[in-house]
């Protein structure tokens, strides 16, 4: 097991490098168009040939990688942080508070999540820069991701909140919100951990399934999503199916961590 842990750190620490210095593979910049060599094959200039418009395939996976493998974190935390907020304050404070997140969490746990972030991006504008979208895609995604998590926290510090630790700080005077964020969310931070580590991979399949709809990121910005979008004819080179083998590799490899890690914990 670990030599399988071994491999899939390695294959992941590998992608990231070569997504965060894609020089050192093609100098070919992502949306420098060859008009006279659309659909190249594989050649020593194009290891991985030329798409429709004659950009470089490679160097659009390696960009490609690189947005999906920085941004999807950073929804992560985002999602994290916001099931912390709601999560803490409607266990720890109870009452009204409480109720009303209980409802919305029910209310949006009630829809499917991926068919929820598809009507919202949609009702969203589409013709943005590439880089909001990129802001817009992965913002919308940590924004729509926390119920899950908020309700194992809401639990969690609904227990803590009678314990003695708990009611020891409140006897000695100290404010609700410093007793919620120095002795009740460090106790549920490896549920937190969970979150994020199980979200990565997940948010990036949905940015792949907004890509492939034409609601992820914005061209001439390659992700995992718009880069999938050829093969939706059936009907393309076999270069284009890189996308597609990365994507699984690094969904299979984040899922096995994060097995492993919550089998660590344990």
């Amino acid at each position: 097991m670990k030599a399988i842990r071994y491999l899939a750190e390695t294959l992941l620490l590998a992608l990231l490098l070569a997504a965060l210095w894609p020089s050192v593979l093609t100098r070919t910049p992502y949306d420098r168009q060859f008009r006279e060599l659309p659909n190249a094959p594989v050649s020593r200039q194009f290891p991985l040939g030329t798409d429709e418009l004659g950009r470089d395939r490679l160097s659009r996976l390696l960009y490609g990688t690189r947005v999906s493998l920085l941004a999807a974190p950073v929804a992560a935390l985002l999602s994290t942080i916001l099931a912390a907020l709601v999560g803490g304050l409607a266990g720890f404070l109870g009452g009204w508070f409480d109720r009303a997140a209980v409802a919305a969490i029910d209310l949006m746990l009630s829809l499917p999540w991926l068919f929820l972030l598809i009507i919202v991006r949609a009702m969203l504008p589409l013709n943005v820069p590439a880089l909001f979208s990129v802001l817009l895609t992965f913002g919308l995604i940590g924004l729509l991701g926390w119920p899950s998590a908020a309700r194992i926290v809401r639990a969690g510090c609904r227990t803590l909140r009678c314990s003695d630790l708990v009611v020891q700080a409140r006897a000695c005077g100290l404010p609700p919100g410093r007793v919620l964020l120095k002795h009740v969310l460090p106790n549920v931070r490896p549920i937190l951990m969970a979150q994020f580590r199980a979200s990565i991979p997940i948010y990036i399949l949905a940015e792949a399934n907004l890509g492939l709809l034409g609601l992820g990121v914005a061209d001439p910005l390659p992700s995992w999503g718009n880069l999938l979008r050829p093969l939706e004819s059936g009907l393309v080179p076999d270069p284009a199916a890189w996308a597609p083998l990365i994507l699984m590799l690094v969904v299979v490899s984040c899922l096995y961590l994060t097995q492993s890690s919550e089998v660590v914990v344990r």
